[in-house]
């Protein structure tokens, strides 16, 4: 899973010609437009297809695959993730990341441990991470770089700034 980075989810079909309604994952909507390529998983292999067509519906967005140009072939997507190579990251702005990064990441403030990222989940505003406490009590930071002091994916470290305040009362 290195050398992929999951960005959506293939959630519907969308009208008759071919395209599917994707939920993002991570903060790559801005890049949406220069997608050439992902990789969806089958059965535990990653199968490249290419993107056509990108449309911006509301507050999602549409995704046309070539040869993939009515209901029936569009529907073998609906459920499956997709990802791009990290290849195809080189030349992303700093501070673009994806949401396997921060999963499982060690969580600081002060350098204290605070918790680990165990989950994330979109809301119209944001991103939102769920972060678990050593006494299993969760608690949810909005994802926004405000908050962010430092994010080390390869170590898997997400500090946070000291002035931000969490709400980790039962």
């Amino acid at each position: 899973m290195k050398n992929y980075f999951l960005i959506a989810k293939v959630i519907s079909l969308f009208g008759r010609n071919g395209f599917v309604k994707i939920e993002l994952f991570s903060n790559f909507s801005e890049h949406l437009n220069e997608l050439n390529k992902v990789f969806i998983d089958f059965w535990g292999d990653k199968k490249v297809f290419y993107v056509e067509e990108v449309k911006h519906v509301g507050n999602a967005f549409a995704l046309k695959f070539k040869n993939f140009n009515d209901e029936r072939d569009a529907g073998i997507f609906i459920g499956r993730d997709l990802f791009v190579a990290k290849d195809d990251f080189i030349n992303l702005p700093e501070n673009t990341f994806s949401f396997n990064d921060l999963i499982g990441s060690k969580v600081f403030q002060s350098s204290a441990e605070i918790g680990i990222v165990t989950d994330i989940f979109t809301t119209p505003a944001n991103d939102v991470i769920v972060v678990k406490k050593d006494n299993d009590k969760e608690f949810l930071i909005p994802l926004v770089l405000e908050f962010i002091e430092e994010f080390d994916p390869e170590k898997k470290i997400l500090i946070l700034k000291k002035e931000i305040a969490y709400d980790d009362e039962d």
